[in-house]
């Protein structure tokens, strides 16, 4: 596992000590970011980028490499992606990490621009987590947020986001929506 573009191309990140977490493929993270940087009104140097269900927090430290202004990484378990933001001291002031249950988030102080989250593929966590951060005011209005699921998985997608697309990539479907609470 590597990071594949911006300033920090190809720098090697740790796999995964478990079975449980699933990183987001290369190829998928590559289109993720060509969908990005066509789609934004502007850099992503503007944007600050939350990352749920982090995992090794793969997609957030490939935001940062190309820019992001802020990371945020949520996961239940962080250990994994400590280890990989450990690798990039240069920008600790632009990586947030919360150890915390995406079904019972605390109130947010700071909203983001942009939110990618890869929960457990068929397990109905994206609803509850899409649900809770509208709750919880984690997403400033028109967040673009992209979800990642199982390609056959059906989204419960609570009315306060509206999709705009959907991708495929191998095992994956990337959905696209905007939050318009």
């Amino acid at each position: 596992m590597r990071i594949i573009g911006g300033k920090y191309r190809g720098k090697k990140l740790f796999s995964p000590a478990s079975d449980n977490v699933r990183p987001t493929s290369d190829r998928a993270r590559e289109a993720l970011f060509n969908i990005l940087n066509s789609n934004l009104e502007n850099p992503l140097s503007d944007y600050t980028l939350l990352d749920v269900f982090s995992g090794t927090g793969a997609v957030a430290l490939e935001a940062l490499s190309r820019g992001a202004k802020q990371v945020c990484l949520v996961d239940i378990e962080p250990k994994n992606l400590r280890k990989n933001t450990a690798l990039f001291p240069l920008e600790q002031n632009r990586i947030k990490v919360i150890q915390a249950d995406v079904a019972h988030l605390p109130t947010s102080g700071e909203k983001y621009d942009l939110l990618f989250m890869d929960a457990p593929y068929q397990k109905g966590l994206s609803e509850v987590a899409l649900r809770e951060l509208d709750k919880k005011g984690w997403l400033n209005r028109h967040t673009l947020c992209m979800i990642e699921v199982e390609k056959n998985e059906q989204l419960d997608v609570p009315s306060c986001y509206q999709v705009q697309s959907e991708r495929i990539y191998g095992l994956a479907k990337i959905i696209f929506m905007l939050y318009q609470p």
